[in-house]
């Protein structure tokens, strides 16, 4: 059964001994960071202080940092089968030609329908409605690192909708607090929400929930096509519609057992500065120009737990929503590239600064050809470097990948350099958005490929003397 709300799965992570509450007294301001920071690079638990100074709600973090935790949230003992699940769904195994064997798919696309949100009249999250002078003060919303620009929402699930089409979008952009009534709204311009943005000629209904099922805080990290309903595939992901309600001031829907929910909306024709903020790359990201969101009404429950993550250099919680990123559109990928045998997007990369994928090379220029597919796929656009082995490679293991790409490139053969856009993040690039990709293609080269050389066999040990030595292995008292 599905996560109703974040409270639910707080209590499955503290059944497992997932979860540690802290009662001594902390400060939103850095020292909540501080901790959250040593404790997620060491491997540790969910994280609840439940003694917030000046604050009577409590604060969750890292509740996603690592990888057995992910799988809780997403109610699977596996993230690769997700997509496989999805792509059953999507194309099955054996495509349907005669009426009958399409009939029989139906079952399976029907399941998709059962997965749409569901409208209720009213939900948890208004438990508490304030109109009337609401303000942001009353959430301990975090200041992470020293040369912040101010306290982030660092977890927001942000809903807008196309004023053209009317569809909804949910995303997760961070939100500077710049007073008790307005934030910053940090979508890049490659974003579906900065697309709603640039379409309006007046103020642009938004609405913020904060602290919902993990399905629903996950789906809003996910890079779906644009159009997609990111409610609908976190309905997919918990089995079950995700319950919708109405807010009080704006035109949207919001997850109705929402913890906290600002309404409000953003303005066309207003910027602000925003930042600097200590990001996921391990850097502070530049203070630039931002939309400014105007909080027009505050609901919540009666007793919210305000939930934040913490990024940083790498690795962070956020690494491990990234490799769920990873293994749920893998299958997605193939469907495009069937080639793509594995793919790994290290921690270091943080996403989008290195993709490695493993290919079952078949004819010359392989390689390459599977680097420009890649970086028109979505936000596979930002990838900034993409490097391509064989498929026997374990691309997992970032060791053996390295050992290939100093091995088997030559440089003027084998690299290939890009122009294109860049994720908003990236520091390095002379220009804002844009610059050069490289793409490294580490597999074996083939005559055709220009290597008339031999190319050597890897080093193995033959199977009957490992079979040998594994039978006497005791013997030699290791």
């Amino acid at each position: 059964m599905a996560y109703q709300d974040l409270r639910a799965f707080i209590t499955a992570l503290e059944q497992r001994g997932w979860l540690k509450r802290i009662t001594t007294g902390v400060d939103a301001r850095l020292e909540i960071a501080e901790i959250t920071d040593r404790v997620c690079k060491a491997g540790g638990p969910a994280l609840l202080f439940e003694n917030v100074r000046g604050y009577n709600i409590p604060v969750l973090t890292n509740a996603f940092g690592s990888p057995e935790r992910m799988q809780l949230a997403l109610e699977t003992a596996d993230l690769d089968h997700i997509g496989e699940e999805l792509i059953n769904i999507l194309q099955p195994p054996e495509l349907p030609v005669t009426l009958f064997e399409k009939l029989k798919t139906l079952p399976k696309l029907a399941r998709l329908s059962s997965f749409i949100p569901r409208n209720v009249k009213s939900g948890p999250c208004q438990e508490v409605v304030v109109k009337d002078n609401p303000s942001l003060d009353v959430f301990p919303v975090l200041t992470c690192w020293p040369g912040d620009g101010g306290p982030f929402i660092t977890l927001p699930l942000v809903f807008t909708r196309d004023p053209q089409t009317g569809r909804r979008n949910v995303g997760m952009y961070r939100m500077q607090v710049y007073d008790s009534r307005t934030t910053g709204m940090h979508w890049h311009i490659h974003k579906d929400a900065a697309a709603h943005y640039r379409r309006v000629r007046e103020p642009l209904p938004v609405a913020v929930a904060i602290g919902a099922d993990p399905a629903v805080i996950y789906a809003a990290t996910a890079p779906l096509p644009a159009g997609i309903d990111e409610m609908l595939f976190a309905g997919f992901l918990r089995k079950e519609p995700v319950e919708l309600v109405r807010c009080v001031t704006v035109d949207l829907e919001v997850p109705a057992r929402a913890e906290i929910v600002l309404e409000g909306y953003v303005d066309p024709e207003e910027t602000r500065l925003e930042g600097p903020f200590g990001d996921h790359t391990g850097y502070y990201s530049l203070a630039d120009q931002y939309p400014v969101f105007h909080l027009t009404c505050v609901t919540h429950r009666k007793d919210p737990v305000y939930p934040a993550t913490i990024v940083g250099r790498p690795p962070m919680e956020d690494a491990y929503l990234g490799k769920a990123t990873e293994r749920i559109f893998l299958p997605l990928m193939r469907l495009q590239l069937p080639e793509i045998v594995d793919m790994n997007m290290p921690f270091e990369g943080v996403f989008h600064n290195c993709v490695i994928v493993s290919i079952k090379k078949s004819y010359p220029g392989q390689a390459k050809k599977v680097m420009c597919a890649l970086w028109g796929m979505g936000l596979m656009m930002l990838a900034k470097l993409i490097i391509v082995v064989d498929a026997e490679v374990d691309v997992q293991n970032v060791s053996e990948v390295m050992w290939r790409v100093f091995n088997n490139i030559d440089a003027r053969r084998d690299a290939l350099i890009v122009d294109g856009p860049l994720d908003a993040l990236d520091h390095s690039s002379p220009l804002p958005h844009y610059g050069g990709k490289l793409g490294l293609d580490a597999t074996r080269k083939w005559p055709e490929e220009g290597h008339n050389r031999e190319w050597p066999a890897d080093i193995k040990m033959s199977t009957d003397i490992k079979e040998l030595v594994d039978r006497k292995w005791q013997s030699y008292g290791f």
